[in-house]
């Protein structure tokens, strides 16, 4: 059952609509679902490739996941951990996310540790 995407020539929306075959995809008038026009023009869809969690883990465990990251830039690491976020499909908690901001702005990795209390208020990295 194949879902194609259409422009609206009248409303000027983006609309999918979900056909029953390949054939009557084919061989039907498309029309707006939401303002009735069949004025439509069929457009490129977004693709998305589901992974297992597995499959996710073991790309990033791969040496290759590495290029382009800077040891000495804050916003190399930054990158990085929004990156290895995106792909763990974990988001930040707000003191995480307040680290990346501070790295993406340019701020030193020992400078944000000296600021951000740990578990417990203690420093980060100090036992």
């Amino acid at each position: 059952m194949p879902i194609y995407e259409y422009a609206c020539h009248d409303c000027r929306r983006r609309v999918s609509l979900l056909w029953r075959s390949f054939a009557e995809a084919e061989s039907r008038q498309p029309v707006c679902p939401r303002c009735g026009v069949a004025r439509l023009t069929r457009v490129v869809s977004k693709v998305a490739i589901v992974r297992s969690d597995e499959r996710r883990l073991d790309d990033l465990s791969d040496p290759s996941a590495l290029g382009g990251l800077d040891d000495d830039s804050p916003q190399s690491l930054a990158r990085f951990m929004r990156k290895m976020a995106d792909e763990s499909g974990e988001g930040f908690d707000p003191e995480f996310e307040e680290v990346v901001n501070r790295l993406e702005a340019g701020e030193d990795p020992e400078s944000i540790d000296r600021t951000m209390p740990g578990p417990a208020g203690d420093d980060f990295g100090v036992m």
